[in-house]
């Protein structure tokens, strides 16, 4: 005859504990630290090459909006009118149809405002942001977006 025992049974008469050793979890850390060191750094370069694209993508939605604006009126707006113009008619503009942007001027992804000048050195406006760091020139994330 073969004796079952019940699980209390079983459990009264283990000596084995349940739960980890404290050289196991220091072990795990350790894997999760090595994991975090090597996958942090890349995963935040890809944020700020995604800043990036996302200035060059709103300068660009800006320059056709911009070109909108000068077919409808015959030109692009005052230095002093600005990129606000694409949104609210400028006062003495008859020919304004907008506006030309679905949402307000949105800040650059670092929350700079864009700069806007007309005339502009390079062509008839410049468009441009100063990057990460806020200021003219710089390299990588800092480096200007232009529209030249």
């Amino acid at each position: 005859m073969r004796r079952y025992m019940t699980y209390a049974a079983v459990a009264r008469n283990s000596s084995i504990q349940a739960g980890f050793t404290l050289l196991e979890l220091l072990v795990v850390m350790v894997i999760i630290g090595l994991l975090a060191g090597y996958v942090g750094p890349r995963y935040f370069a890809q944020i700020g090459k995604s800043e990036v694209k996302t200035a060059r993508a709103q300068i660009d939605a800006f320059e056709k909006a911009l070109d909108q604006y000068r077919l409808d009126t015959g030109h692009y707006p005052t230095g002093e009118q600005g990129l606000n113009a694409l949104n609210a008619r400028p006062e003495n503009e008859p020919k304004w149809a907008g506006p030309y942007l679905k949402k307000a001027v949105p800040a650059d992804p670092w929350g700079n405002k864009y700069l806007y000048r007309a005339p502009g050195e390079h062509g008839e406006y410049d468009l441009l942001s100063y990057g990460k760091d806020g200021k003219l020139g710089g390299t990588d994330e800092d480096a200007d977006i232009t529209n030249w």
